[in-house]
């Protein structure tokens, strides 16, 4: 199965990485890393990764996938949240995924994420989308919870149990991005399509992975399909 949409647009901008530091391992900083879902692949591809991970049980399994991996030397943990990151304009790449909606404040962990990243480096951010969370609920006939979340602009059942502070739309993404300081080069849909496919589908048609590889790539860019994705990344630059 071809890669997804956050993973082409990673790909592509550590190696740019890789090329500006003239062959050397780009540098990485996975704030919220949790168990190393991003930072153990990254490591094994060759980055030199900081995973900044509030709960010990997280990097417990963090420290375990490594290990498994074979690359403890490759990554270092740091137990703490974004009051942790130092300012240090260091890292290549900056990783917030699944970060902004649960913290206390978006906007200054968005900050936080941007000072991290060194002059002409990247912040990439993947978080929950409002409008997708209205859909699923709706389809699963919680048609009350999913007028609340339409009308809520924070994108939060408040009273509810879960775990999410917020979720995001497309405009309110971009302005928080625009508002750090980070120049925005890709704004683009994660699980467009690929998360409404059946499993089944995929295992009775041959062939049915790979096209809905290239449909999920295809759709990930195009507004509405991308502004009704499950989740939306961005990938926005430091100026240089």
């Amino acid at each position: 199965m071809r890669p997804d949409a956050v993973h082409k647009v990673l790909d592509t901008e550590l190696a740019a990485a890789r090329k500006r530091r003239g062959g050397e391992p780009p540098r990485v900083l996975d704030v919220g890393g949790g168990s190393g879902v991003w930072a153990v692949p990254l490591a094994v591809a060759g980055c030199v990764v900081t995973v900044v991970e509030p709960s010990p049980n997280a990097l417990a399994t963090l420290y375990r996938r490594a290990t498994e991996a074979g690359v403890t030397d490759r990554i270092t943990a740091v137990q703490g949240d974004t009051d942790a990151l130092e300012a240090d304009s260091s890292a290549d790449l900056v990783l917030g995924h699944g970060l902004l909606e649960v913290v206390d404040d978006a906007a200054v962990a968005l900050n936080a994420l941007a000072k991290a990243a060194a002059p002409g480096g990247a912040v990439s951010v993947l978080v929950a989308n409002r409008y997708a969370a209205v859909l699923h609920r709706a389809i699963a006939g919680r048609l009350v919870d999913a007028r609340r979340l339409l009308d809520d602009e924070s994108g939060r059942l408040a009273g509810a149990r879960e775990p999410l502070q917020r979720r995001f739309d497309v405009a309110g993404l971009e302005a928080l991005v625009l508002g750090a300081g980070l120049e925005l080069e890709v704004l683009q849909g994660h699980g467009v399509v690929s998360d409404l496919v059946p499993g089944s589908v995929l295992e009775s048609n041959p062939g049915a992975a790979e096209a809905l590889a290239e449909l999920e790539l295809a759709a990930s860019t195009r507004s509405p399909l991308r502004d009704v994705a499950a989740r939306l990344h961005v990938l926005a630059r430091r100026a240089g």
